[in-house]
């Protein structure tokens, strides 16, 4: 707290001291001190002058493990963060600027005196202010209330606070309330000390959750729809979280068809298309969608039926050639198996033939060599008488003839 907030306290630790002027004393009318960091802190102090006379040498000292740092030297050195805001007669007040964590800890004054004056701690704790938020999931149309927590406050509630959404002043007090939230709330939240700058506190994140909403069906294309471009449908929505679950939808002839259930789908030919989204908080279908039919389909299908005709016709071309070519060879591999026995058998006969033949051949030769020829004589005589002359004659008639034997 600044010294001129509080007058009515400095009049009774002055009459204090006069009461006690005789005495060589330091105190510290707060011994413990509470900053946020960021923020400039006082260190209230009164000191009795028993010699009278102007004090010529004081110092403030930090302390850390028996041992202390000088902060503040009169005469000496000089600070821009450490800012002497007493005098020389009581006041011995110090004032620290941009309070920062590693000033946390113990500290105490001393002044030049005949008479060592009993040493003093005054022990300083520096926080962070933190924002409390009562729910972890907002869902749209809840109402929630943000707390700027400081721990110094002691609950009083005494010190003004400023609420920022991304970094944009939106109200103040202690307490922010959202009421029927709705995405626009959604952001980044800090409070501060009022007129304190340099005291942000962390950013608390409110997301409002929402079901899906504008969900559409878009279309991309790597050019104007013509022959021989890419078309794929997009389905698009707005959801917090976001979507989860992706279906597409086709309508042929009044019945719906499931034709896709990823965010992105390559039709195969033009028709009416719907997408359906949906996440914890609830679903969403978009409107019909009509894409017209391309050219490229249609080449792309007759194509497609084309290949697919010639594929089954070269299998059963082939399927047919490669029978033929087996009946062949088996019709092939029988002719050469009868024609071989055939052979067999001419060549068996015409051994047996050959065989028969010499057997004739010597046969005849045999026959050959006993042929005889026998000569017989046979002589004719009739009952008439004939003439000298013509007995004569047909004495001398032979008559020859062969007769085989065997």
């Amino acid at each position: 707290m600044l010294a001129e907030s509080r007058p009515l306290m400095w009049t009774l630790l002055l009459l204090f001291a006069e009461v006690f002027s005789n005495k060589c004393f330091v105190d510290y009318p707060q011994q413990t001190i509470c900053a946020v960091r960021g923020s400039s802190v006082v260190f209230f102090c009164i000191f009795n002058n028993i010699e009278k006379q102007e004090v010529k040498k004081f110092m403030w000292a930090y302390v850390k493990s028996s041992k202390f740092r000088l902060i503040l030297n009169y005469p000496g050195n000089v600070s821009e963060r450490f800012e002497y805001a007493g005098d020389k007669e009581h006041n011995c007040s110090l004032k620290i600027h941009k309070v920062k964590h590693y000033d946390a800890g113990k500290y105490f004054f001393r002044y030049n005196t005949n008479k060592r004056c009993p040493t003093k701690l005054l022990v300083l704790n520096v926080i962070d202010l933190n924002i409390s938020m009562q729910k972890e999931t907002i869902k749209e149309g809840d109402s929630v209330n943000l707390t700027c927590k400081n721990r110094c406050d002691g609950g009083e509630g005494s010190y003004g606070y400023s609420w920022f959404k991304d970094g944009e002043a939106v109200n103040e007090g202690p307490v922010l309330h959202l009421t029927n939230v709705s995405s626009k709330h959604s952001g980044n939240y800090t409070c501060s000390l009022k007129m304190k700058n340099g005291t942000t506190s962390g950013v608390a994140h409110v997301d409002v959750e929402y079901g899906p909403k504008n969900t559409s069906v878009l279309v991309r294309s790597s050019s104007e729809m013509g022959a021989g471009s890419s078309i794929v449908l997009i389905c698009c929505s707005d959801a917090l979280p976001p979507v989860e679950n992706y279906r597409w939808f086709k309508i042929v002839d009044g019945w719906i068809e499931k034709v896709g259930h990823q965010a992105e789908l390559l039709p195969v030919d033009g028709g009416q298309y719907l997408c359906s989204v949906s996440n914890k908080h609830g679903s969403q279908n978009s409107t019909v969608f009509t894409l017209k039919k391309n050219p490229y389909w249609t080449f792309m299908r007759d194509m497609l039926f084309i290949i697919s005709a010639s594929v089954v016709l070269l299998l059963v071309v082939t399927s047919v050639i490669a029978v033929c070519r087996l009946t062949k060879s088996k019709m092939r591999a029988e002719t050469e198996h009868r024609e071989e026995m055939q052979r067999t058998d001419g060549t068996n006969r015409l051994r047996c033939e050959d065989s028969h033949q010499s057997q004739a051949d010597n046969d005849l030769k045999v026959e050959e060599a006993t042929t005889e020829i026998i000569y017989a004589t046979i002589e004719f005589q009739k009952g008439r008488k004939r003439t000298m002359k013509q007995q004569d004659y047909e004495s001398e008639t032979v008559i020859y003839s062969t007769v085989r034997g065997n």
